[in-house]
Order: C-alpha cells, then structure tokens, then sequence
C-alpha cells in the first residue's frame, strides 16, 4: 500500500520505518518541501520518496503528524478525502518544552478538530500516545507486543487501521468512538503516556 505523512519529524518517521519494512512505499512530506528531506529519504531507504503535502494526502493511508498549531495550515486547502483514511498522531500542545501549553479545545477532541478540518477523510486516532522514541522501538517486546490505541467513527477504518498496525507488529486497542476514545488518547488522560505491552 502506499502511506503518506503529513510531517516529517520523529514520529512520522517511526511510522515510516516500520511501513516500510512491512513491504509498503512511504510519501513523506513537510511544510518546508521535498527538497528539505533529503537526509530522511536516505536514511528510510528504499520504499521511501519526499513528496508535496497534496501527494502525500493522495495515498491510501495518510499519518497527520504535525504540531498542532500547524494542524490547519497543514489540512488547508486539499481536495475531498473522499473516504481515505487520515490517521490522527497529534497532540494538542500550543508549546513545547520547557512549558508544554495545551490548545484549548473547546469541549471537543483535538481528533474531532481534524475531523471538520479534512472533509471527506475517515479519522483514526492513533500513535499519538506513546513518545517517538517508543513508536520506533521494536513493537515485539519482552515476548509480547506493544500496544497502540485507536479510536474512530467509522468501523472499517479502525479495521484497516488496525489491520496496518498489527502487521508493523503492535498489538491494536479499539477505545471506541473520537469522542469517547479520544478523550481517553488525548493529554491528561489515563492513557496518554503509559508503555503498555500485551502477552497472549
């Protein structure tokens, strides 16, 4: 299948990895251009090209990894989703260390945010809870799988979205709708944060 990212930084290049080992081709792009992500693209190797943002929005799979107050600047303008799915790996930070300001969100998710900010997408949440360096890290750990939480509103595409991520080697936790699930995901909730690993 063909992923693209929205963001270049460290997340999306953990995810990048992973779907490139599983046999995918990656679109990686940034708001600075494709030829700022030359480093990137060598270091990916093959399976991985620098692309616009609107050819990375075109693939199957798309990963939302920019800073949040980017988020809209990063969503303007594109065409309809017209279904694709737009896995959600933001966090609402406004700053970042050494204060760590949250954006307030207005008694909604930041994920139902980027849900009227792409028309036409399906969003997933996911890999939004666990730091960079965890994402990238083996998924198969201590002989069991790492755990990444979901959420959405659209069945399907928590399945493929799941199905993606078991094949990376995570083990996927369905939390629910965006609204419910969520709000579990987002910062300061329980499930922000914990490295949880599943034995079966």
């Amino acid at each position: 299948m063909h992923i693209g990212t929205i963001g270049a930084a460290d997340v999306a290049q953990a995810v990048a990895a992973h779907a490139i080992r599983a046999g995918h081709q990656v679109t990686l792009s940034n708001s600075r251009g494709p030829e700022t992500l030359g480093e990137v693209i060598e270091r990916l190797g093959p399976g991985a090209r620098a692309g616009t943002r609107e050819e990375a929005a075109a693939a199957d799979f798309v990963l939302l990894a920019a800073p949040w107050v980017k988020v809209p600047q990063a969503l303007a303008g594109l065409p309809d989703w017209q279904g694709r799915i737009l896995m959600d790996a933001t966090n609402h930070f406004a700053t970042y260390a050494p204060d760590y300001q949250r954006s307030p969100l207005d008694g909604r998710t930041s994920s139902e945010i980027v849900a009227s900010l792409a028309p036409g997408a399906r969003v997933v949440k996911v890999f939004n809870t666990l730091i960079a360096r965890l994402i990238a890290a083996r998924p198969d750990e201590r002989g069991g799988r790492r755990v990444l939480f979901l959420s959405g509103d659209d069945a399907e595409a928590k399945q493929q979205v799941a199905d993606l991520v078991r094949s990376f080697g995570f083990s996927p936790l369905d939390l629910g709708c965006l609204k419910d699930g969520g709000r579990m995901q987002q910062l300061d909730n329980p499930l922000a944060g914990p490295d949880l690993i599943r034995f079966t």
